[in-house]
């Protein structure tokens, strides 16, 4: 449970983050929404691995596909789907991956040739 803790924490603050109605969304800056994008699905990616959660990264680009989707057809939420924040999704699930790949890295120290 303790490496999957960390993964349900994310998943449900994308849940809040991606399904907040347009209400609650604060204001910011422009471009600030891609940035959050980029974040929260590079930290969904990185616990997921962390748990070691099976295919867990073609999973996540299918969630931001259809988070989007969903953002456009649940009508009480007044937001839009926008393709740009999906693949802002995908290069988050990238950098997610590099960031683990390089901390998986990191913990096993120099390696040695012969």
């Amino acid at each position: 449970m303790g490496r999957v803790l960390p993964f349900v924490t994310a998943a449900l603050l994308s849940v809040v983050v991606l399904f907040t109605p347009e209400s609650g969304v604060p204001t910011a800056p422009p471009g600030t929404d891609k940035v959050i994008h980029t974040l929260l699905f590079a930290l969904l990616a990185c616990t997921g691995l962390y748990a070691r959660i099976s295919r867990i990264l073609p999973v996540l680009v299918v969630y931001a596909g259809v988070s989007e989707v969903l953002q456009e057809l649940i009508t009480p939420l007044h937001r839009s789907g926008d393709v740009l924040d999906a693949l802002v999704d995908v290069l988050g699930i990238a950098l997610g991956w590099a960031t683990w790949s390089w901390i998986r890295s990191r913990r096993r120290g120099p390696r040695t040739t012969r």
